[in-house]
């Protein structure tokens, strides 16, 4: 198997279950996690554990950088005083990687893009208006910089599914602005499959959008949503201000990749209030 050993640095809400589809597809696996606690529910994976803070200043640890692949999957935190350095602790992560990993992929965030009310796509370019989304635009070019590794950026839509119910955020309110403009949202197991359509067709060096291609108003998805899974209907105002649609030329077309979500209707209806 081509490209078997894979870091991924952040097991996380994606990057766990990412990590232990990997080890049962046979690839040797090594993780990263922040948490003490979590460093044995990985060892009991088949993931080879690491504790890897980017906030300490120390060095990082090389073993785990020893890998054919590498996944990034460490947002910036938005409300953190520190966003600003989140590329300084990218630049790390690439100083790291040096002469270790061939290939290095950052799950970057389709937030990178300004609400211009307009459809964008991987040939488009980013012009962020927030410090989350100009913190993800420098460790995009951080890594695509480097020379001594091949980079892949995945850009994630909005994350839906397991202990993420996107529902409850609007559940009850009313007066909600921006009804009209169209939602773009990408279930875990789209994140997880697309990952691995990249490493079986060993497609990188590319920006993909990692998105579901239908988008729904807002109105239309959070309220049949709300409904499905067992909370108070929101009401959305029927306007569209500043929205914007995120779509994917390359996922389709180069990884060849068929969304398992690309009806969000028909996903809702197959929804409860326990299975987010």
């Amino acid at each position: 198997m081509e490209n078997r050993t894979v870091g991924i640095l952040g097991c996380g809400w994606f990057g766990l279950p990412f990590a232990k589809t990997l080890v049962k597809s046979g690839y040797e696996v090594k993780g990263s996690t922040t948490r003490t606690a979590k460093l044995k529910e990985l060892e009991e994976s088949g993931i080879r554990p690491y504790q890897i803070n980017l906030n300490d200043t120390g060095e990082l640890p090389p073993d785990f950088f020893d890998v054919d692949v590498l996944f990034i999957s460490v947002p910036p935190r938005a409300k953190s005083e520190d966003v600003s350095q989140y590329p300084k602790k990218m630049s790390a992560v690439v100083k790291a990687a040096e002469g270790k990993v061939k290939h290095l992929v950052f799950i970057s965030s389709v937030g990178i893009f300004e609400d211009g009310n307009s459809q964008v796509d991987e040939n488009s370019i980013p012009q962020p208006d927030t410090d989350a989304g100009r913190a993800l635009l420098a460790a995009e070019a951080v890594f695509n910089s480097n020379t001594k590794f091949e980079t892949t950026i995945i850009r994630f839509a909005g994350l839906i599914g397991p202990g993420r119910n996107l529902a409850k955020f609007f559940a009850g309110r009313n007066h909600i602005p921006n009804g009209e403009a169209p939602i773009n949202l990408i279930v875990l197991e789209d994140c997880i499959g697309i990952c691995l359509q990249l490493l079986a067709k060993n497609a990188f060096g590319r920006i993909y959008h990692a998105v579901c291609p239908h988008h729904p108003t807002r109105a239309d998805f959070y309220t049949a949503l709300a409904k499905n899974t067992g909370y108070e209907t929101p009401e959305f105002v029927c306007e569209k201000g500043t929205w914007k649609q995120i779509d994917s030329f390359n996922v389709p077309r180069i990884l060849n990749y068929e969304f398992m979500v690309s009806n969000w209707f028909s996903w809702i209806a197959e929804q409860d209030i326990n299975s987010l």
